[in-house]
This record gives C-alpha cells, sequence and structure tokens, in this order.
C-alpha cells in the first residue's frame, strides 16, 4: 500500500481513509453543499484532521464537497457489479497556491490539452505534496515548476485558506473516480505588483498553456457561478466582456490573448467534455480569498440570487496571523 497521506482522528487516533470513502462524510458532512470547520494539522507531507480540537493542531480550516462528489453519491446507492473502487489505496494530498500580487490580483494558470487529467481548466498553481514535504516547500515547487516564478526570501507572507475534497473525474456521469485528493489551497502574498511578477514568468509548456490575473470583482462573478447548483445566479451588468491573459504557442511563444468572460463563467457539464472552464474547487478558493479580504460578491440587480456565502468571520474560524516567507 502507498504511503499514507491523509488521516482522520475518529476515535482519538489518526486513522486512513480509504480511497472510496468520502473524507468530508467521515467528518459529519451532511447531504448536498455545505462549509464545515475542521481542526488540521500537516507535518511532513502528512494532513491529519478531525471535527474536535487535538494535540498539535494548528487551527480550524473550512472544509468542502462539491454537491455532486462521486464519492458521497456512492455510498447512498447500492454497490454497481464490477464497478469497485480501489482498496488497496488511500486518499491523496495535493497543494494549490493561491498567488496575490501587491495589487490584488490573483494568478490562474489553465491546464494544457494534452494532460489526461483536467485538460483545459482553470486552476492556481499546484500538484501533489511530496512525502517529507513541508505545505509552503510544496506549494513554491509548484508555482516555480508550473510558472517558473521564484519568490525571493522575506518578499512575501502566506496562510492556509481551506480544504477542498476533489474527485477525478468529478461526477459519476463522467465514469468512477480515479483520484482521490485533499486539497490544501494556500494564499501567498508577494511584495512584488502583477507587472513585476508578469515580466518574471516562464510558464512550463508540458503543464500550462495560458495564465491570466484576476481583479477581485472578476473573482467574485466567477465564485458566485457555483456548480452543481440549481439556482441560477444573477451577475454584475458592469462585467466587462473580457480579459486579458497570455497564452503559450505550440513553439512556446507567449502572445496576448483576450478570454471570453462567458469561459470563466461557465458550469461544469453533466456529460465529460474538455471545453476550458474555471474548476469547482478554485470557485471555492476564490471565495475564501475575497473573504480574505473582506469582500463579498458585488451586488446585482436581482442580489437575492446571488449567495455570497457564510459571513467571514463563519469561515476563518480560527484566523492565523501571515507567516513571513522563508524562500527556497
Amino acid at each position: 500500500m502507498a504511503a499514507v497521506r491523509v488521516q482522520l482522528l475518529l476515535s482519538g487516533r489518526p486513522e486512513s481513509v480509504s480511497f472510496a470513502r468520502s473524507v468530508c462524510g467521515l467528518l459529519g458532512a451532511g447531504p448536498g453543499l455545505g462549509t464545515w470547520p475542521i481542526h488540521y494539522s500537516l507535518k511532513r507531507g502528512r494532513l491529519v484532521l478531525s471535527s474536535r480540537p487535538f494535540p498539535g493542531a494548528s487551527a480550524r480550516l473550512p472544509l468542502q464537497r462539491p454537491p455532486f462528489c462521486p464519492f458521497a453519491a456512492l455510498e447512498e446507492r447500492p454497490r454497481v457489479p464490477g464497478a469497485e473502487l480501489p482498496t488497496d489505496r488511500g486518499v491523496d494530498l495535493g497543494v494549490a497556491v493561491i498567488l496575490q500580487s501587491s495589487d490584488k490580483t490573483v494568478l490562474l494558470t489553465r491546464r494544457a490539452r494534452t494532460l489526461s487529467v483536467s485538460p483545459n481548466l482553470w486552476v492556481p498553481p499546484g500538484g501533489h505534496v511530496e512525502l517529507e514535504e513541508e505545505l509552503l516547500d510544496g506549494g513554491l515547487r509548484e508555482l516555480w515548476e508550473e510558472s517558473g516564478l521564484h519568490l525571493p526570501q522575506g518578499q512575501f507572507s502566506w496562510v492556509p485558506l481551506g480544504l477542498w475534497e476533489s474527485a477525478y473525474p468529478p461526477r459519476l456521469s463522467w465514469g468512477l473516480p480515479k483520484y482521490h485528493h485533499i486539497v490544501l489551497y494556500l494564499l501567498v502574498i508577494s511584495q512584488e505588483s502583477q507587472q513585476q511578477l508578469q515580466a518574471r514568468i516562464q510558464p512550463n509548456p508540458s503543464e500550462v498553456s495560458a495564465l491570466t490575473w484576476l481583479t477581485p470583482d472578476v473573482a467574485a462573478a466567477v465564485a458566485a457561478t457555483e456548480d452543481g447548483t440549481e439556482t441560477p445566479r444573477l451577475l454584475p451588468q458592469d462585467l466587462p466582456p473580457s480579459v486579458l491573459a497570455v497564452e503559450l504557442e505550440e513553439d512556446g511563444k507567449a502572445r496576448p490573448l483576450v478570454l471570453p468572460m462567458s469561459t470563466l463563467l461557465r458550469m461544469i457539464p453533466t456529460m465529460a467534455e474538455d471545453k476550458e472552464r474555471v474548476s469547482t474547487g478554485t470557485k471555492f478558493a476564490l471565495k475564501l480569498w475575497l473573504q480574505h479580504l473582506g469582500r463579498t460578491p458585488p451586488p446585482c440587480k436581482s442580489a437575492a440570487h446571488l449567495d455570497p456565502g457564510p459571513a467571514k468571520e463563519e469561515w476563518n474560524m480560527d484566523p492565523l496571523p501571515p507567516n513571513q516567507g522563508s524562500g527556497k
């Protein structure tokens, strides 16, 4: 069996989680969409989660899964013969970096269309946390591997934002899940402006096909389009029709790209397809980022259809002070 990455405190001691079990469900999550404050500890590439305080826990963070989480759905229906999930695997650990510039924009990258997992998705830089690797080190490594950005020592601070239970494929209608992760979103606040950071970016074309920087107003509109909800969200009327991005050509050269706003606001389809969209977990992370800034989705003509989410005090149950970056 592979090394255990995600463990739960269910009976006073850490226990590994089976690949086929919903982490949110085991920690007491009810049906449907919801966020749960969870105590966590992360050391040397291992994440321990509990619904109650425990020695060594860092703080509480919001934990969420999509309303269409396949692991939750599988627990509610009879097993289908010949469709068994792995029994010798646990839940993997991932990290994603919400990189904020000094002028309060955040970086999103579009995954290369040649990737076998989640092609064409707009996401923050991120990936697996290696065994024995600390959280910040893993996030900075993924940021460097995908964007070429190295953050100078002492010129950034960081704070954990929240946890997301991720599956791929993300819906049972796409097929049985092959990957199961808990992703920890990490806010890294640079002292450099968007222009300064952009000038140093050298994207890895094998992983990244485009990149863009979102302002809080655009991020709020993206976060308001919650996947899997039946009630349509009415968006602000003053949204720009597009945002500026940078796209990598086949030879690796960068060219300007006008990215339609409709692409960023696209919802997850019922059946599998590889159209560009922002991932569901990224929308969750953008909402947390906005709450960290003290922002909620901007008002629109019919605000009753916009769900701003819980107040900041409810999400950041035990906010951590920003940590000064140690660099790499």
